[in-house]
């Protein structure tokens, strides 16, 4: 099989992918920390740090910490905001021919509106991705994500205000994650991404102390992939929308099966902490796997899982 019989390239909601491979957002940056690391033209696409309308510091550290299967974060969302991003970052984002995904939040709908305006404007960002997984400071903190009628105010008004491919990532910290999907389909969504992290935390036993500052922080690597792998199969049985899946992925098997799941993509997160190049050699091992199996599409694989 040659180079020219082998389609790697997939279509998310419209944004074309050379290949499967994206980054997680929180763990890639804007793109310019990895470029001496990865060659981001051989990845799908990546996507942003999750952007806010005024800049954020984050949470005060400790605020990372090493687990038996995978990592504890409690960033916070630190970021620069939309207007440091604007000036700052958009000049690198314009010289990379690869679809470049903004991740952003608000503390109320109207932000989220506000930020999806925003981006909308600027036509170096093929899509947003909308991480409701933050605590609505207007209605008790509750997160966003964790109520299907928040969420679907959430997507639809964001809907409204960009006409940009529009994907909500998804939290675990569900009930049902199939009613959470559903709600953001219902209110606009061109794809869901997931999953989010978990809520964890671990203990400084001789300190008697919890080891990060929050307390709590988001659980993300090995230890999560079989509950992403779960959600992702439910929910692509469930919805008709594109599916990126997320969650422990270390290798090109990992991949793979989460495309088996449904996945039409999938995002690195947690490996590009341990190996910089991640995403970049598990797109090339991808490549390899299909090559040596006769492959000769990547997309024959999605929703493949035989049950």
């Amino acid at each position: 099989m040659n180079a020219q019989t082998l389609n790697m390239a997939v279509d998310l909601a419209g944004i074309r992918l050379r290949n499967p491979v994206m980054t997680a957002s929180g763990t890639f940056g804007y793109g310019e920390e990895f470029a001496d690391y990865v060659d981001l033209h051989k990845i799908g696409a990546y996507i942003t740090k999750g952007l806010s309308p005024r800049p954020r510091p984050g949470n005060p550290t400790p605020r990372t910490a090493e687990t038996p299967a995978g990592m504890l974060n409690a960033i916070g969302l630190q970021n620069v905001g939309i207007d440091a991003f604007i000036e700052k970052k958009l000049p690198f984002i314009r010289s990379i021919d690869t679809p470049c995904i903004a991740n952003f939040f608000g503390n109320d709908i109207g932000e989220y509106a506000e930020m999806a305006a925003r981006l909308d404007a600027l036509p170096e960002i093929a899509g947003l991705e909308v991480n409701i997984s933050c605590p609505n400071v207007k209605h008790g903190g509750i997160a966003f994500g964790s109520d299907p009628a928040s969420a679907a105010s959430v997507v639809s008004a964001c809907r409204q205000a960009t006409k940009k491919p529009l994907i909500v990532k998804l939290s675990p910290n569900v009930t049902d994650i199939v009613v959470m999907a559903k709600a953001c389909a219902d209110a606009g969504a061109d794809a869901l991404s997931l999953i989010n992290t978990l809520v964890g935390m671990a203990v400084d036993l001789e300190r008697r102390r919890p080891v990060l500052a929050n307390i709590t922080g988001g659980l993300s690597g090995p230890a999560v992939k079989p509950v992403a792998l779960r959600m992702v199969w439910q929910v692509a049985r469930a919805v008709s929308l594109p599916v990126i899946g997320i969650g422990g992925i270390m290798s090109a098997t990992d991949a793979l099966e989460f495309m088996l799941c449904g996945a039409s993509a999938v995002q690195i997160g947690t490996a590009s902490f341990i190996a910089p190049d991640s995403a970049q050699r598990i797109a090339e091992e991808m490549e390899a796997w299909l090559r040596a199996h006769g492959e000769n599409d990547v997309r024959n694989l999605i929703g493949a899982l035989k049950t």
